[in-house]
């Protein structure tokens, strides 16, 4: 294919030859097998000139298109070949994602069993300053607007339903499901912009669906000291139903009416050439859109 293009492309062996550093009886003769081979002539040959047949112009096209293919090809395994060793080093938030984390975790290293993976246990916010700076390849940052605010790639990959936090002496703590309305005279307990970017943005907009702006009492940055702010009966908290996971004693997680969902992300540099990174990707991807 390679000899036919360069003869195409310069229609003429003298020229197709020089370019391809080959004698030109040489160049001729693989030509004549390739047509015999397929059982198609490609070129109409005279004394004067030579020029495509009608079924070469077609060849052509996709004699290109296979060349070109094959040579990604190849560069993409020379890539991963000097890649192969450079670690994957990976953000998250400890308390949220540990049901996606594992699983993708090990099906990574079933196809990369020799890319070495670091975990960082960070906020966010961290993420967000860790990712600009190149310290992780991949974040599971959540919130979209922060995301496409920086300029970072980034791909949906679960959705979350939202519960409400309050504490057990509190009389909403007797319903199994709360209206959100309900909570419009009380305090709010919210995650602070460092730590978790958007969340009071994404709060204002919950709430104003139902007809009140929250009335936002404490920033806090890590979870736990938000469901202690919430124990110790200074508010109540909307979070991610994953927290439900790290019970409280005096605290109670209830549904919400309307129901509220919010979607998490995770994000990425997009001049990252990481081959490991882009097949990490397409693993929290496939098993985020089936956990959904």
């Amino acid at each position: 294919m390679r000899y036919f293009v360069a003869v195409a492309e310069a229609l003429s062996f003298t020229r197709g030859a020089e370019k391809l550093h080959l004698a030109q009886p040489s160049l001729t003769r693989q030509i004549k097998n390739l047509e015999e081979e397929i059982g198609v002539r490609l070129l109409d040959r005279t004394k004067a000139r030579v020029s495509l047949t009608p079924e070469g112009q077609s060849f052509l096209v996709d004699a290109k298109r296979v060349l070109e293919l094959s040579e990604q090809i190849v560069e993409s395994v020379r890539h991963f070949s000097r890649h192969e060793l450079a670690p994957l080093n990976i953000g998250y938030v400890a308390n949220l994602f540990y049901d996606l984390l594992p699983v993708t975790l090990a099906s990574f290293q079933r196809s990369f069993p020799t890319v070495p993976i670091n975990l960082f246990d960070m906020t966010c916010g961290d993420q967000f300053h860790a990712l600009q700076d190149g310290k992780i390849d991949l974040g599971f940052v959540g919130l979209r607007e922060p995301i496409e605010e920086r300029g970072l790639q980034f791909r949906p990959i679960a959705c979350y339903g939202t519960v409400v936090a309050v504490a057990k002496n509190n009389p909403l703590a007797k319903k199994s499901v709360i209206n959100l309305k309900e909570l419009k005279p009380m305090f709010f307990i919210g995650m602070s912009e460092a730590s978790f970017p958007g969340y009071r943005r994404w709060l204002t907009q919950t709430c104003r669906k139902v007809g009140f702006s929250p009335k936002v009492l404490q920033d806090a940055d890590i979870e736990r000291t938000v469901i202690q702010s919430v124990a110790a009966g200074l508010g109540v908290a909307l979070l991610p139903d994953q927290v439900k996971k790290l019970p409280h004693d005096s605290v109670v997680f209830r549904e919400l009416n309307p129901s509220v969902k919010t979607e998490s992300c995770i994000a990425w540099q997009a001049d990252n050439p990481s081959i490991a990174l882009k097949a990490y990707i397409n693993i929290v991807s496939d098993r985020g859109v089936r956990m959904r």
